[in-house]
């Protein structure tokens, strides 16, 4: 047995199979590749006692990805320690050019000896319940959108323009089902293109509801109501965030928050040389598209509607002042931005992110003062 008592052990991990290696502590440490395991909760088990068996610590990591985190929470349940992998930030070597399960497995145990993989939040069953959900609708919306947009080329592509100002209401739609065509081919195939764009409508307002129903007993769901006294911050919007940003904690002020969001611009800088571009985009992007969205609300001067009245009575009096202070600043900004001549589309961009540091004071005011 080796003289050194801890252990660092990297798993690739794979639908079928994971392979493992383990690195050893110290820098002369010996990395060495324990094999195949089967990909199971049993496989998996044997093979960590195994392993933990023979040294006194030992920390685990993989990769995030479709296998999701219960690795993860089987590790911690048997008492060790555990990271989650972002594979985007995994140091790699321009010149390797040789990829498979053994290679990457020992890379992660060398890598992770060495401190330098960063790790991944990891959510509670629950929260990860509710995200799977969130973007269950986000992918029935997205679907909505692509068959509409099917339609609309349809149409375009045999001249039919609608004459109304507004599509996809009730009156666009029996448009749609007064149009013929010369061959019946062409209204079956409109037909069945309706048909779908209702279908997806239905699934995405389901599951809106059910969204609703379920996040009142959610852990989160105090965020969530404190979010929407935000405004262009609705019900889908602060559970977006909620689910995908999970603990705002793990972030120390508002900018950390930006960059994760990718809302920071990027820079390629050197010397006395300082030249910035647009935004990374970097992190998650699903919550970056709703924030840009929101923020065209901001064009309007400051003001509380009746439905946006009705959410800050519902909250703390802080959480009503910080609110406040986001439509003056951003407000103004906006105004101050557009008069400068800058581009709609880099305005709302701007806006955001100031919008999600005021996000992370609404959760972060919560979070101090929840029990």
């Amino acid at each position: 047995m080796s003289d050194y008592t801890e252990a660092f052990v990297g798993i690739d991990v794979a639908k079928l199979r994971n392979a493992i290696a383990i690195a050893e502590a110290g820098r002369s440490g010996e990395i060495r590749y324990f094999g195949e395991v089967e990909a199971s909760d049993a496989g998996m088990r044997r093979a960590i006692h195994r392993i933990a068996a023979r040294f006194e610590r030992v920390c685990f990591c993989y990769e995030a990805g479709p296998t999701g985190y219960g690795l993860y929470r089987l590790i911690r349940s048997l008492g060790h320690e555990c990271i989650v992998v972002a594979p985007s930030l995994i140091p790699k070597k321009p010149g390797d050019r040789v990829k498979n399960n053994r290679r990457d497995a020992i890379s992660l145990a060398r890598l992770l000896r060495a401190g330098e993989l960063t790790a991944v939040w990891v959510p509670d069953e629950g929260h990860e319940a509710m995200r799977d959900l969130v973007r269950a609708r986000t992918s029935a919306v997205e679907t909505l959108r692509i068959h509409r947009q099917q339609i609309s080329a349809f149409m375009l592509k045999h001249g039919r323009i609608y004459p109304g100002k507004k599509s996809w209401t009730k009156r666009y739609l029996q448009w749609l089902h007064e149009q013929s065509f010369a061959h019946p081919a062409h209204k079956i195939a409109l037909q069945e293109m309706v048909e779908a764009v209702c279908t997806s409508k239905a699934r995405a307002e389901r599951l809106e509801k059910v969204i609703g129903e379920f996040v009142s007993n959610w852990s989160l769901a105090p965020t969530v109501r404190a979010l929407q006294a935000l405004r262009g911050v609705d019900l889908i919007i602060a559970v977006t965030f909620a689910t995908e940003v999970g603990d705002v904690g793990r972030f120390e002020s508002p900018r950390q928050l930006m960059g994760y969001l990718g809302l920071v611009p990027g820079e390629r800088s050197t010397g006395e040389t300082t030249k910035r571009g647009g935004i990374t985009k970097a992190g998650n992007s699903r919550v970056r598209t709703l924030l840009v969205e929101s923020s065209w609300t901001y064009r309007y001067p400051p003001r509380i509607s009746k439905r946006k009245f009705y959410r800050l009575e519902q909250v703390s009096s802080p959480i009503r002042d910080i609110a406040w202070k986001a439509q003056i600043r951003l407000t103004a900004r906006y105004r101050r931005l557009t008069a400068r001549g800058k581009k709609s589309t880099v305005v709302c961009t701007a806006i955001a992110r100031e919008l999600a540091g005021f996000m992370w004071a609404v959760a972060r005011e919560v979070r101090q003062n929840t029990p």
